[in-house]
């Protein structure tokens, strides 16, 4: 059966569309508004914008890439939809970060969970970082917007059997849990979201909102850096940007000028807060790229008694919060329990191993359970996140140092997980670490992971979730910008992606993303037509 790519057929038809690695000249285009970034913050925004009438340009880094190119391959999809060809870690490489690079952003590549934010962290917000107009019944209705833009709902499926096992090792535990709300329409179940949706099924950025964008006469212009920001007076005047090769590496020498009367930095909480500090942009306090928060992640393998097969299927369709909020939401860090897919290169990167020691590992893979704990990271004055900091060529980098209250959240999530995984019958279970083995037992589990070092470079930790970075708050001693996405100190520079966030938010963030930016660009456009 074939599968249309709508994408391209707008373009023949007319799309506003350049590919900046074919420009022959210097440009400069002027329009309302330039968002800078295509991904969950970059995408809401720019269908609203474009919606209310107003001129729209909205520049990406990445590649156009589109159903057409999604073949289910894991190493063509890494090097062409991630940052750093999916190489992408924090500074000293302690820390693995999957985040996206192309039109759409990490809407893309991402597992399709859709969590909206949850209510003890809109409170925190409120309380702890005088954040107004976000509670729980002001969110709602923004919510339900992009729910239903995003086809968001419960996944009705059974789960695959590397899901089933959570919801039964939660059961035999008596843990709560839930099954997960997914952005799809007509999903396939074919369990390769990663790799970019071949069936156009997922409601990324790529067929929903950009789309909707460009039908309103917006523009995009993909293969283009945005450099630095340029200011007359406290106004951003225009966005430098070079255009880049194939690659996406090399430059072609090529630069475009887009001047606007309003401007968005939607780039993500690295690439933004590394865009904000390569201008120069003002900040009094020395606030851009502090505070910026992850999920850090860590996993617990089992070999199961039976086939899994954990590469089919939804990645994600189940998950438990008992230990989120058990001790508050400023106690001991807590976490949330999901699984990911388990696909051969992914996996064995995981793994840690190589050679023949790798190879016997992976001949289980067919009978392979993960699960993962995502630790809620900076509601506490022991979890200050880490910090953006620019390299020497201006490239963008998170330095973050996983201090004893993030182990000790690690340590006890790898209990859990390993209990639970005993508790539906693995054969037997390790803790990804470098020094972890496989136990036959819980009690052998337990005595292993009590004696294991916890400490950077031994445990695996990678994380798909940044936040923060440019936080948004009533003080501008304190955040980047006000509660409205405006930056303190520039009239027309907004923020409107994960980089506000004050903390990590305690769930898969991209639905957190549309709804707070459905509702701030609503603002913003009212405001300016």
């Amino acid at each position: 059966m074939a599968i249309k790519d709508y994408f391209l057929e707008g373009i023949q038809k007319g799309w506003n569309v350049v590919n900046a690695t074919t420009l022959q000249q210097d440009i400069v285009i002027d329009a309302d508004v330039i968002i800078v970034g295509t991904g969950a913050g970059g995408g809401t925004s720019a269908e609203i914008f474009a919606q209310a009438g107003l001129r729209v340009v909205m520049v990406e880094d990445g590649p156009l890439k589109t159903s057409t190119d999604f073949k289910m391959n894991e190493v063509e999809a890494y090097q062409t939809l991630y940052q750093d060809n999916g190489a992408r870690a924090t500074k000293d490489a302690a820390i693995s970060i999957l985040q996206g690079r192309a039109v759409g952003g990490t809407t893309v590549i991402n597992w399709t969970s859709s969590f909206r934010t949850p209510t003890p962290t809109l409170e925190h917000w409120s309380q702890a970082h005088g954040i107004t107009g976000l509670g729980e019944k002001d969110m709602a209705p923004w919510f339900e917007l992009m729910e239903r833009r995003l086809n968001v709902g419960k996944w009705i499926v059974p789960p695959n059997k590397n899901n089933a096992h959570l919801q039964q090792g939660c059961e035999k535990m008596g843990w709560d849990w839930k099954t997960i709300p997914r952005n799809v329409k007509g999903c396939w179940d074919l369990g390769y979201c990663g790799m970019g949706c071949p069936t156009n099924a997922k409601q990324s950025m790529l067929v929903t909102t950009i789309p909707g964008a460009l039908k309103n006469n917006a523009q995009l212009i993909y293969r283009a850096r945005a450099e630095k920001f340029n200011f007359t007076g406290d106004q951003v005047s225009s966005v430098t940007c070079t255009a880049l090769a194939d690659d996406g590496i090399q430059t072609t020498g090529k630069t475009l000028t887009l001047r606007g009367k309003y401007f968005i930095s939607a780039a993500g909480a690295i690439n933004g807060p590394g865009l904000l500090l390569r201008s120069k942009t003002p900040d009094p306090y020395q606030l851009i790229g502090k505070r910026t928060f992850i999920h850090p992640v860590v996993a617990s393998f089992a070999v199961m008694p039976g086939e899994v097969a954990p590469y089919y299927g939804a990645p994600q369709s189940i998950y438990s919060d008992h230990f989120q909020w058990k001790d508050g939401s400023i106690g001991p860090m807590g976490f949330k329990l999901e699984v990911p897919p388990l696909h051969p290169a992914l996996t064995s990167a995981w793994q840690g191993l190589h050679g023949e020691a790798l190879l016997k590992e992976m001949q289980h893979l067919p009978n392979m359970h993960a699960s993962l704990a995502l630790l809620r990271d900076g509601f506490s004055e022991e979890s200050q996140g880490g910090s953006v900091e620019l390299r020497s060529d201006g490239s963008p980098v998170l330095d973050y140092q996983p201090n004893d209250y993030f182990w000790d959240g690690a340590r006890r999530a790898h209990l859990a997980m390993g209990e639970a995984q005993f508790a539906v019958g693995a054969d037997r279970v390790k803790p990804l670490h470098m020094d972890g083995k496989y136990a036959n037992n819980f009690n052998a589990l337990k005595t292993q992971i009590d004696s294991l070092l916890y400490k950077n470079q031994r445990v695996s930790i990678s994380t798909a979730h940044l936040m923060g970075g440019c936080t948004m708050g009533g003080d501008e001693k304190t955040s980047v910008t006000d509660n409205t996405g405006r930056h303190h100190q520039l009239e027309n520079l907004y923020v409107f992606d994960g980089s506000l966030f004050p903390t990590s938010i305690g769930a898969n963030p991209q639905l957190s993303i549309y709804g707070l930016t459905a509702k701030l660009a609503t603002d913003l456009t009212k405001k300016i037509t």
